[in-house]
């Protein structure tokens, strides 16, 4: 006998989904995450285009509410981190660091976590070197920072970091913002931002903390130094999969591969939010997958 029907691994938007979902289908259903429930929504500052909110909610808020929602269900939360996975039979391992908990079917919706330039980002971590805005902004308030990225993350934070900084600087590599249009009005108004194009970042100088970000011009090579002090880095996410080694079929970036029902290579085993290769990384599309997810593996346990 398998101790659950359902095991669901991290807490994000997509695995509460999940959880929510088979908890209302009174499956026996057992969510683990190794840190807080959330996920990254938990340190974002304001969310404005999730449904059902049109005058925007905090991402800390909105968590706390999914979280509430599902456990008030019935589902069971376990602060535990996942080791390695057991896939071989089909009743499914989870191994974790003092046990091993067997279920019918397995989500994988352990999310993904901000991608580093190996700029002194371990070295900096705190001192200086940021990838959210949300919680270190105001230890910058007056002074000058570096905001990294071009994306719809690296500019909605650029913006938020003028509600303390007193200049932003966006140093991005193309000569265009990847980010929604709405997202580069803004920042293209804000008079705090100054935007460093066709630009990467190649280093920091500081001994205690920062007190300049070496950058580089693509284009025509001249390097130079921006001092500022701090530096917030938004170039992209890398999946949480360490513990997956080869259990599930994952692309070429380690993001497991998934079909419209967030079946994975192995059956009984799914994925949901922003671990699966999926076009768009947003909290809708997150609780999207983790709805699907949970109602395919509920099918595909009646059909065990």
């Amino acid at each position: 006998m398998t101790d659950y029907d359902l095991v669901i691994i991290g807490a994000g938007p997509a695995g509460l989904t999940a959880g929510l979902y088979a908890a209302r289908a009174r499956m026996n259903v057992l969510l683990l995450e190794k840190a807080v429930p959330g996920g990254q929504i938990i340190v974002t500052d304001w969310i404005e285009n999730y449904p059902g909110f049109p005058e925007g909610i905090s991402g800390y808020d909105l968590a706390e509410k999914m979280k509430k929602q599902a456990e008030d269900l019935g589902l069971e939360i376990d602060t535990a981190e996942v080791q390695s996975l057991n896939f071989t039979d089909e009743t499914k391992e989870i191994i974790l660091k003092d046990r091993t908990v067997k279920a019918k079917a397995v989500i994988i919706a352990s999310g993904a976590s901000p991608r580093k330039l190996g700029i002194g980002e371990d070295k900096y971590m705190g001192k200086g070197i940021s990838f959210c805005a949300t919680c270190d902004a105001p230890f910058f308030r007056d002074k000058t920072v570096v905001a990294i990225g071009g994306g719809d993350t690296a500019v909605q934070e650029a913006v938020f970091l003028t509600k303390f900084a007193k200049k932003v600087y966006l140093v991005h590599r193309r000569d265009e913002l990847r980010a929604a249009k709405i997202l580069q009005e803004r920042a293209f108004a804000n008079d705090k931002i100054e935007f460093v194009w066709d630009t990467v970042a190649t280093g920091v100088d500081g001994f205690f903390g920062i007190e300049g970000v070496n950058v580089k011009n693509v284009k025509t090579n001249e390097a130079s130094t921006i001092k500022a002090d701090g530096c917030f880095i938004w170039v992209g996410i890398l999946p949480s999969t360490e513990f997956v080694k080869g259990a599930v079929e994952t692309d070429d970036g380690g993001f497991i591969i998934a079909d419209a029902k967030m079946q994975t290579s192995v059956p009984g085993v799914f994925a949901a939010g922003d671990v699966r290769d999926t076009p768009l990384r947003q909290v809708s599309t997150a609780v999207g997958d983790g709805a699907i997810a949970a109602v395919s593996a509920e099918h595909y346990i009646e059909n065990l």
